[in-house]
């Protein structure tokens, strides 16, 4: 069964972040996982050039309503008119998420997540008491926990059938 993690974070992220977001793109695409963001710049940006580094493929889940505001790395683009909002279907489309740093709209996406038992991995970003989030520091962590959490969901390795 095709397996798919959403990658969250700012808009506005630090160089490291980007880097961590490219990095995290390129290895989920480089094992067959499928990559849900926001579509837009920063984070979802990073992680978007990662995916295509490999050929991979990643959904963008807009906000507005036109395909054209998605970043030029986006396999798919869906705009759905919905804002903010769409933070929900970015969580509920995914099987794992990976944010990496924060802004206020990835906190919603992570409570989001938290709220609908939706596992988060967290590189750096918010401190947070809940369960099913778990912070790591490094993203070599943050991909080990989101592969764990991808082949313990129903123990066939992503990209498998």
């Amino acid at each position: 069964m095709q397996k798919y993690v959403a990658i969250v974070g700012s808009s506005e992220a630090t160089s490291e972040e980007l880097e961590t977001a490219r990095e995290a793109g390129s290895w989920l695409a480089s094992h067959g996982v499928v990559v849900v963001t926001g579509g837009l710049g920063g984070v979802m940006a990073a992680a978007c050039e990662g995916v295509a580094s490999q050929q991979g493929v990643n959904i963008a889940l807009l906000p507005g309503t036109s395909r054209g505001d998605a970043n030029p790395h986006v396999t798919f683009s869906l705009p759905t008119g919905l804002g903010e909002l769409r933070n929900g279907l970015v969580i509920r489309s995914a099987d794992v998420v990976l944010a990496i740093g924060g802004s206020w709209g990835t906190l919603s996406e992570i409570a989001l997540a938290a709220r609908t038992g939706v596992p988060v991995i967290m590189v750096r970003g918010w401190e947070l008491p809940a369960a099913g989030v778990t912070r790591v520091d490094s993203l070599v962590d943050a991909l080990d926990a989101v592969w764990s959490l991808l082949v313990s969901r129903d123990g066939a390795e992503p990209g498998t059938r």
